[in-house]
């Protein structure tokens, strides 16, 4: 569930994790990766805006009501609300675009194309925050990463119409998520995570429901058990649960040691998709897959990405 590196935790020192905490981990890189198949279920019985509208709307409750029942700071100074007002701005963007874009297209593209976000954040870093330099290795995992994404677009048999412009979607959702990931890291001195992650989603949470109202054929359509189910899952596993062991893990072990983990998750939302939607495992998909989770392999064993893009991944998603 977007920056929570060490910084955010400055008594995480990044070591080797135990096997417990390894298996652990590896648990939540796959919940997280299965976010994007129940986004997709979910929009099958609800209205594309309404959906974003009801689960972060209820992850923000869920979330607060977790902060206050442990003593976590929420008050936010005056002069930095502002900056918390610009956040939930953009929140609403990226996530209108992702949800807009996920409702034309496969989980399993919707899963890779989002998988992208530590690249762009890697050439936005470059070019905005001084000394996040990228190196000929590091331009090697980015490269290897996006020739993953690019062959999505050439894979005839899932990508056809509306699929299309679904990708697009999604890809200008990341595009706006790395702005977001980088403009976090350079106020995020003056928050904690928590405020960070809740207030954006619970100024935007309005908005989408507004929309739903405006926009969507239908709000509420066919609420099924799937479809209630995967709004639980969203709402409960990865915004609330997922938000808080992943930090929590990260102020034990740092982010290091974590993100060695995060190429189970395309891998996670492939197979789902694959295996609980029906969708087409074409030699496209396989290819990209390979190349996307090679490059997070390379870009992780190299530098670590923020923790913030997976705190939010599970949150955004």
């Amino acid at each position: 569930m977007k920056i929570h590196v060490n910084a955010l935790h400055p008594e995480a020192t990044s070591r080797e994790l135990p096997l417990g905490a390894s298996f652990f981990t590896a648990f939540l890189c796959i919940l997280f990766g299965a976010n994007t198949v129940a986004v997709k279920i979910s929009l099958t019985g609800l209205g594309v805006f309404t959906t974003a509208g009801l689960r972060f709307g209820m992850a923000a409750i869920v979330l607060c009501l977790w902060a206050i029942c442990t003593g976590k700071a929420l008050a936010v100074q005056r002069r930095h609300f502002g900056r918390l007002i610009l956040l939930a701005a953009i929140f609403f963007i990226q996530l209108s675009l992702f949800y807009l874009g996920q409702n034309k297209t496969t989980a399993s593209h919707g899963t890779l194309i989002s998988n992208i976000l530590p690249f762009m954040v890697m050439l936005l870093a470059h070019v905005f925050l001084p000394g996040d330099t990228i190196n000929r290795k590091k331009i090697f995992g980015l490269l290897v990463g996006f020739a993953g994404v690019a062959l999505l677009f050439f894979d005839n048999v899932a990508l056809t119409g509306d699929a299309l412009q679904g990708d697009l979607l999604i890809l200008l959702a990341v595009m706006v998520w790395s702005c977001h990931v980088v403009y976090i890291k350079t106020i995020i001195g003056n928050f904690q995570p928590l405020q960070i992650t809740l207030y954006p989603m619970a100024m935007a949470a309005p908005l989408f429901l507004i929309c739903g109202f405006l926009f969507d054929d239908e709000m509420i359509g066919s609420v099924d058990v799937a479809v209630f189910q995967s709004m639980l899952y969203q709402i409960f596993v990865t915004a609330s649960f997922g938000f808080v062991a992943w930090n929590t893990m990260i102020s034990r072990f740092g982010a290091t040691a974590l993100h060695s983990f995060v190429f189970l998750m395309p891998i996670s939302g492939v197979f789902l998709g694959v295996t609980l939607l029906k969708e087409p495992l074409t030699v496209n998909l396989v290819g990209a897959i390979m190349l996307v989770v090679t490059g997070l392999i390379l870009v992780n064993r190299m530098k670590v990405v923020p923790a913030t893009m997976t705190s939010q991944k599970q949150i955004h998603e």
